[in-house]
């Protein structure tokens, strides 16, 4: 009768599984791991720099005649770079990636929110605003392509609903989802700045009464389609020649009818006459 041994096994005396040969002959584009929750810096335009919590997604391509991929090796090479973590590392990441996988391909993501201090218009009140931001990066042979976006919500009012009553228009929140490619720095700050002077009036965290006075007025007085608000962010989109492509997501989460109002645009400065 043979006795089981007690000795542990070592990591080179098991079989790599994932190394294994598939004969379906069918190659994965992204395979990886999401929602991995990790402490990022991102640089702070009035502050220098700001700590947050991102949620991380990795991912590399994976060639049809492998059964699987190495799933511990992106923690490890996010542990790698767990000190400094931020959108000017993305690029080490994503060749580390690459190399840790033997992968052509690596594509990482990051989403994080934001917080910019703003002062009521009126009363002064200071409060902490929240932004939802995304960082993104995909590396191949040509080098990486980055990306960052900006979820910023805003307050419209209906310029139709203000022509044809006799006294007020309706009026409700919205979201504008931008996200760039560029050719040079830019703060996030600036960015979402440019989304809040293209709407009717921008949103607070907190306002008191003569604030609310204000920014009532302050859409009346501005009154905007969610295709006025598209529009109005490419203008100033293409005026900065940071900016080599972007996308512009409007939606407004109506206060009078049941659906949302939605308004898209994505745009290159190759196709500029297209606008």
């Amino acid at each position: 009768m043979n006795k089981k041994s007690d000795a542990p096994c070592s990591e080179l005396s098991m079989e790599d599984v994932q190394n294994r040969p598939d004969t379906r002959r069918i190659k994965i584009d992204k395979v990886g791991v999401k929602d991995i929750r990790c402490p990022i810096t991102v640089r702070d335009k009035t502050k220098e720099a700001q700590r947050t919590v991102a949620s991380v997604n990795m991912y590399v391509d994976l060639p049809h005649h492998y059964k699987g991929t190495h799933m511990s090796r992106f923690l490890e090479v996010l542990a790698t770079h767990r000190d400094s973590i931020s959108p000017q590392a993305i690029p080490a990441i994503l060749s580390d990636m690459k190399s840790r996988l033997n992968a052509a391909m690596a594509h990482l993501e990051l989403s994080f929110p934001y917080f910019i201090e703003k002062t009521a218009p009126v009363s002064g009140a200071v409060s902490l605003m929240e932004y939802n931001c995304t960082l993104t990066g995909e590396q191949d042979g040509a080098g990486p392509d980055l990306t960052v976006g900006v979820s910023v919500p805003i307050t419209t009012l209906c310029p139709c609903s203000k022509e044809i009553s006799r006294f007020g228009a309706h009026n409700q929140r919205g979201v504008v989802n931008v996200t760039v490619r560029y050719n040079k720095f830019f703060w996030m700050e600036d960015l979402i700045r440019l989304v809040e002077t293209s709407c009717s009036s921008e949103v607070f965290s907190l306002l008191k009464r003569a604030d609310e006075k204000y920014v009532t007025e302050t859409a009346y007085e501005n009154p905007m389609f969610v295709e006025d608000v598209v529009r109005e962010v490419a203008v100033k989109l293409l005026a900065d020649d940071a900016f080599t492509w972007f996308s512009i997501a409007a939606e407004n989460f109506e206060s009078i009818h049941n659906h949302s109002a939605y308004a898209y645009i994505e745009h290159s400065r190759l196709r500029r006459s297209e606008l």
